[in-house]
């Protein structure tokens, strides 16, 4: 039976590629009569970033985007302030490929998305939504709406990937616990702007609320988001958006022309009660809905997606999604209630960037897939982000490890002598050197994960350590590969 995926936004996209790489059946539906427009989620964060170049899309979404773009606040007293600069900690590390956001309009991720799914042979129904689903121990029927007329599909999972509204949560009877603040209110919208430059993200401070315009690499539009508080005109038309522009800049030069995509965006920040109930599941939107400061919504359901694709290899797997990804979307909610709170408070746009806002310290430790023999004090443990190193020499010549892992498959790090181990779809790295093998001539992999000449490291589909051995047990990787494999676990090239 299939896996049906509802919702063909970037989580439900992710899912479907995940899925289709490894040659699980699927049907990707979407209500929508094709794609929509829209920045939206214009920030792609780079733990993100690394998921991408897993699934061999992020040349592309880079090529439509531009890293650590510069942010300058104008304040009322015509003071300027810049930030979004690079922290020194995350320059010129070899472990972090990608050390600063992206900026890039939503529907361009969708679109690189969109394209590795038609590769891997995959397809969206758009134009097709979901009436209704009734679910048994043994699977999951759906009635699906077309054209005026509907199909009941029988398929062994349901994925809610539909967005704040979603109708699969709603229908499943999970509870979606959190706030609307009706008073919290700002006009989105893609704009061509006359008289403005396009070197950096601009912000104007005013008594009355921020107003921001951002530059959309690969497009001439830029992205209009003006706070709107009680008693002020909430219209979308472009009189009241140029009227708010120049009260709140000063300016009359600056020009707006007829928005292409606007949107009033009010303040939902609310967390799903659980992300499984039966054969159903949720991912995104659906499960989690977050205040747009610090870029986090549309990048958490992505790695919501990474997460789950791969544990539909085994069933076993399955109910460690909710365990691994929930905590982090309650962290990711406090996180941007912050954000949010600084700036109503600032009338700005905060520019603070560190490891918990770009999601490299994402991680799952204390997970029951987490299992090492290191000590608390280790800086790096089974559940962790597995690190990037660089300076690798294969018969290829210079690597990065993140190369050579590429492809949604296990991989075994062994530092010392090739293990006992069936490896299967794994990759293994070993020293010393030998054909086929990889030298670790700047000695950056070694320091990145702590190893010493026995240790063993086993990283999951989804670019996380699942399993440390300092002492080599080649038993453990065994045990933890019959528990996680299986014949539908291998993707496609």
């Amino acid at each position: 039976m299939t896996t049906v995926i509802v919702g063909a936004g970037p989580t439900g996209l992710t899912l479907a590629c995940e899925l289709a790489r490894r040659g699980v059946p699927f049907r990707l539906i979407e209500a929508a009569p094709g794609p929509q427009p829209g920045s939206r989620g214009k920030g792609v964060q780079p733990r993100t970033l690394e998921v991408f170049d897993d699934l061999g899309i992020v040349d592309r979404v880079l090529a439509h985007g531009r890293m650590a773009m510069p942010m300058q606040s104008t304040g009322p007293d015509g003071r300027v302030t810049l930030g979004g600069a690079v922290p020194e900690s995350l320059r010129n590390r070899p472990d972090i490929p990608y050390p600063a956001s992206l900026i890039t309009p939503e529907w361009r991720v969708e679109e690189a998305l969109r394209l590795r799914l038609a590769d891997l042979g995959g397809a969206i129904e758009f134009g097709t939504t979901l009436v209704g689903f009734t679910q048994s121990d043994e699977g999951v029927s759906a009635v699906l709406a077309r054209d005026g007329g509907t199909e009941t599909v029988t398929a062994s999972w349901l994925v809610g990937c539909d967005g704040g509204h979603s109708v699969v949560r709603k229908q499943a009877g999970i509870g979606f616990v959190g706030e609307t603040r009706e008073e919290v209110r700002m006009i989105v919208a893609d704009v061509a702007v006359d008289g403005l430059d396009r070197a950096a993200w601009q912000a104007w401070r005013h008594d009355e609320g921020v107003l921001s315009l951002c530059p959309l690499p690969s497009t001439n539009l830029f992205q209009y988001g003006a706070g709107i508080a009680p008693g002020q005109d909430p219209s979308l038309s472009l009189a009241n958006m140029q009227a708010i522009l120049e009260r709140r800049t000063g300016r009359t030069d600056i020009r707006l022309n007829e928005p292409q995509w606007s949107s009033l965006w009010r303040a939902n920040i609310r967390l799903a009660d659980r992300y499984r109930q039966g054969r159903v599941f949720l991912a995104g939107d659906a499960a989690h809905i977050h205040s747009p400061a610090g870029g986090q919504g549309m990048n958490t359901g992505i790695q919501d997606a990474a997460n789950l694709g791969w544990k539909f290899a085994s069933p076993a797997l399955l109910d460690t999604y909710e365990a691994e990804r929930r905590p982090v979307a309650a962290h990711v909610l406090a996180l941007s209630n912050a954000r949010l709170r600084q700036a109503l408070e600032s009338n700005d746009i905060p520019t603070r960037r560190d490891a918990s806002t770009i999601q490299l310290d994402v991680g799952y430790r204390g997970s029951v897939l987490a299992r090492d023999d290191r000590d608390d004090a280790a800086a790096l443990r089974a559940g962790d982000r597995a690190p990037d190193a660089t300076r690798l020499m294969t018969v290829d010549g210079e690597r990065r490890l993140f190369d050579l892992l590429r492809g949604g498959r296990f991989a075994l790090l062994s530092f010392g002598d090739r293990p006992a181990v069936d490896v299967r779809t794994l990759h293994v790295v070993d020293q010393p050197i030998e054909p086929g093998d990889i030298a670790d001539t700047g000695n950056h992999l070694a320091d990145a994960y702590g190893a010493t000449d026995r240790t063993l490291v086993l990283i999951r589909p989804d670019g996380y350590i699942g399993l440390i051995s300092d002492v080599g047990d080649a038993k453990a990787v065994r045990q933890y590969l019959s528990h996680c494999l299986s014949p539908a676990a291998a993707p496609q090239p």
